[in-house]
Formats: C-alpha cells, structure tokens, sequence
C-alpha cells in the first residue's frame, strides 16, 4: 500500500486513459484540487459550486411580468388587443389586418388568428409584422375574424397601445368608456405625447420588447400590465371624469337676455 502511494503512476498502470485525463488536469492546474480522492465524491464540489451558485442567481432575478402567473383562459371582463399589419394596394403603403391577438386580464391568449385581407398582399412586412406567406396560406377569411373580434370585445374594457390603428384594421369601432389606450394615458405620455409600446415597456415593466420582429401575443400581454400596474389611478380618473360632465349636464342653462322689440310702424 505504500508504494502505492509513493508511486501512483503504478497505481494506473492498467487504466491509461484516466492516467492521461489526470496529467491533463495537473497541467490545467487542477492537481490540486483533485489530488485529494475524497473531493471527487464530495457534493460541494467545484462542480456543485457552480451550479448551486448559478440557481442562487436565477432566483434573484426579478421575474419578467409577460409570463401569465395564472393558468385562466377564460373571457374577463377586460381584455388586451394587438394587431400585426401587411401592405395592399398596388405598392403595398396600405395597411390591412394580418394577423390579430386577444389576452385576458391574465395574460393568456383567448384568440390568436391570421387573417386573409380581401384584397392581394403586397408587402408581408416580414422584419415588423413577423407574418410570412405561409401564415396567410390556411388564414381565417377576414370577415369572420372580424365578426368574432367584434363578438369577444362587445361590452368588455378593451386595453391596447394605439388602439385607433387596430380598429381602422378591423373596421370596429368600441365604446369610448370602455377603451383604455396606453398610447394615450396621461401618466404615459411624455410633454404630452405618446410613446412607443416599447419604451413604456421597459421604463415601466423593466422588460424589452419588439427587438426585431413583433409578436401580438408579447404586445397584447404589455399593454394588459401596463394598464394592471396603473388600474385603480386610471380607473379612478375616468370615474371621476364622469361625475364632472354629469354635474354639468345638470347645470341649468343661463337664461338669455331678451331683446326689446321696436314697436311696429304704423
């Protein structure tokens, strides 16, 4: 047993694979730590080190607030709407609905479709819109989109970023109360204008989107929690704007000054 010891190059005589792994391992500068056999069976292990550290950092990281923490895919009573358009027209400058995306409150997809525009597609706008000609190709007819679009929506809170241009898209239109733009919030915007979906996206929920091509379902689900994370101020503010045209409604008009009449000539 000692000369084992004083001379371990004896010791894997029969194994000249693990002598060689060894040597190279010394000459990496892992001698070292290997020399002692007990550290290959211990679990804390540079190894375990390593991956106990890495799960420690995973679990510091905050967690990105686009990925539904509930597994409801239910109609709520407030929905978010994205839609991705393609070119028509003779030169493709005209914008038609290619593909339309609906999210409940939670985030999970309660209608995703590709819709085959009436007229021709010129322009896919592939590097934006993400829709290819082979999404097109078993598409839904466009006016059936439209019709169970308009059908989800009817008398739910409808939350989106630019919401006009979905609803030109659609040729919906929804009632005025119950549309929350993000595009158009005040707490939003920036020297009173809007801001791209974006921006609002990583200033406010500190993740980034829209990095290449679009995806409606990842847009549906920003605007959704840009408006969860400001509900009960926006809602709040609505209410209360309400309460201000109703009192003035009830204003009783000024009465007017009569004007006196000349007397008739006779």
């Amino acid at each position: 047993m000692a000369e084992q010891l004083k001379n371990p190059k004896k010791q894997f005589q029969l194994n000249p694979n693990w002598a060689q792994l060894r040597e190279q391992l010394s000459s990496n500068g892992f001698q070292k730590q290997r020399s002692n056999p007990s550290e290959t069976e211990n679990p804390n292990s540079i190894l375990g080190k390593r991956k106990s550290r890495s799960s420690d950092d995973s679990g510091d990281a905050p967690p990105n607030p686009l990925i539904p923490t509930s597994s409801d895919s239910s109609v709520t009573d407030v929905i978010g709407m994205d839609c991705e358009m393609v070119g028509v027209s003779s030169v493709g400058n005209r914008s038609a609905l290619g593909r339309v995306t609906l999210v409940n409150q939670w985030g999970n997809v309660i209608y995703d479709e590709y819709v085959r525009p009436v007229e021709r597609v010129v322009d896919f706008r592939t590097k934006i819109s993400g829709i290819r000609p082979q999404h097109l190709k078993k598409a839904k007819d466009f006016r059936v989109v439209q019709k169970e679009v308009a059908e989800l929506i009817k008398g739910r809170i409808l939350v989106g970023h630019a919401l006009r241009n979905d609803f030109k898209a659609l040729l919906l239109g929804h009632q005025k109360q119950d549309i929350r733009d993000t595009s158009e919030y005040k707490h939003f915007l920036r020297e009173g204008r809007s801001r791209a979906l974006r921006n609002l996206a990583t200033e406010v929920l500190g993740v980034e989107i829209q990095n290449g091509e679009h995806c409606s379902i990842e847009d549906a689900r920003a605007a959704m929690m840009l408006y969860l994370k400001h509900r009960k101020e926006w809602e709040k503010s609505i209410k209360d704007f309400a309460r201000l045209k109703e009192k003035q409604k009830k204003r009783k008009p000024k009465k007017k000054k009569r004007s006196l009449r000349r007397p008739a000539s006779e």
